[in-house]
C-alpha cells in the first residue's frame, strides 16, 4: 500500500507561484501513474495535472495548461507541482493521487487512482 503525503501549500498572491510536493512511501512510484487534483470550496474534485511513468508524458486540465508543471523526482519517490500565475479561483485543496501498479498510460480519471494523499491547502488572494 503507498501512503501519499502532499507538502508546500499555503497562501500566494493571485499572479503569484507555489511548488506542491507529494512524497510516496510503502512502495516505489516511479513507473506508477502519477496525478494531482483538486476541489474548491463547494465544488467537485476536479483534475488538474497527470504523469505517467514517462516524466514527458503529461497531460494538463486546459484552465492551468502552460502555467503549471508536474514533474517526477523518482530519486525521491516524489512527484511536484510547480504552479505560477496562480489565480484566486484556483483556492482548493490540492490532492495528489497514484495509481496501484504500472500502466502503460497516464489517467485523468479519479476512480483509477487508488492511493490519495490527505490534501494541500493554497489560497489564493486577489
Amino acid at each position: 500500500q503507498v501512503q501519499l503525503t502532499e507538502s508546500g501549500g499555503g497562501l500566494a498572491q493571485a499572479g503569484g507561484s507555489l511548488r506542491l510536493s507529494c512524497a510516496a512511501s510503502g512502495r516505489t512510484v516511479s513507473l506508477f501513474p502519477m496525478a494531482w487534483f483538486r476541489q474548491a470550496p463547494g465544488k467537485e474534485r476536479e483534475f488538474v495535472a497527470a504523469v505517467n511513468w514517462n516524466p514527458l508524458d503529461t497531460k494538463y486540465a486546459d484552465s492551468v495548461k502552460g502555467r503549471f508543471t508536474i514533474v517526477r523526482d523518482n530519486a525521491h519517490n516524489s512527484v511536484h507541482l510547480q504552479m505560477i500565475s496562480l489565480k484566486p479561483e484556483e483556492t482548493a485543496v490540492y490532492y495528489c493521487a497514484t495509481r496501484p501498479r504500472f500502466y502503460s498510460d497516464y489517467s485523468t480519471h479519479q476512480g483509477d487512482f487508488g492511493s490519495w494523499g490527505q490534501g494541500t491547502q493554497v489560497t489564493v488572494s486577489s
